[in-house]
């Protein structure tokens, strides 16, 4: 056997997620449902981190949390570290300064790159859990440009309200339907929408009903995660020229 290096306690995870400490229930592709990942990933809650902390109050009150919470996940073996909340955007100046690795913090981070994969005349638009709590300084830790198009869930029936008072039981077709009412507002009130980013990490469940009905492309923490892991762990292909599948 070959001599191996080691440094870590754990092997196989590279990303570590920070995640708020909440009750409400995680479907797949929720990102605190740790099937909803085609690798394995560690997990450490904040204690004391509650959505209403962090989403309607101010997350920066809690940044040491954070910090000590990630460079945990380090220590355990991860190589980048992610967050379950678009809102912690706030931190991510912070968290990447102390944390030592690779980190990214919220969804919203790719809005400056898809702008630019778009024609002409069209922009991005961004779907929050809590429109009038995205202020000027969450926007800003992630790279984005004021004037971006925001659409939010608050006047819906059950979303918004179901996880930022995380209860402990959510009508998640309501839900379904919150995110469509808001997806459909979103293109209505703003012309040259040509992608959408879901800001909230609870809506990644329904990305793809956002997609058929708008017909644009749709990013999320999903997407984020998995491109971020993807350079952390990349994947082996084979180097052999004489390799019978090239023949």
């Amino acid at each position: 056997m070959s001599v191996q290096s080691g440094g870590k306690t754990i092997y196989g995870a590279t990303v570590g997620i920070l995640m708020l400490e909440t009750r409400f229930p995680r479907i797949p592709g929720d990102i605190g449902n740790a099937t909803t990942w085609p690798f394995p990933v560690h997990y450490r809650v904040v204690d004391g981190a509650t959505p209403d902390r962090i989403v309607l109050q101010d997350a920066r009150a809690m940044r040491n949390a954070f910090i000590a919470e990630g460079q945990a996940l380090v220590r355990m073996g991860c190589d980048g570290i992610v967050t379950n909340c678009g809102f912690l955007s706030i931190l991510q100046g912070d968290l990447k300064a102390e944390i030592g690795v690779p980190v990214a913090s919220s969804a919203l981070m790719q809005v400056p790159m898809i702008a630019q994969t778009l024609p002409p005349g069209k922009r991005v638009g961004i779907l929050t859990i809590a429109e009038d709590s995205l202020t000027p300084d969450h926007l800003h830790g992630a790279g984005v440009p004021p004037d971006t198009p925001i659409m939010g869930t608050d006047g819906g029936r059950c979303f918004s309200q179901a996880f930022l008072t995380d209860q402990p039981e959510i009508d998640f077709d309501a839900c379904r339907a919150d995110l469509l009412e808001a997806a459909r507002a979103l293109i209505t009130a703003h012309e040259g929408i040509g992608a959408i980013v879901l800001e909230c990490t609870n809506m990644v469940p329904y990305a793809r009903d956002v997609r058929r009905l708008t017909g644009l492309p749709v990013y999320s923490i999903y997407t984020l995660v998995t491109w971020f892991q993807s350079a952390l762990s990349p994947r082996a292909f084979p180097a052999e020229l004489d390799d019978p599948r090239y023949v």
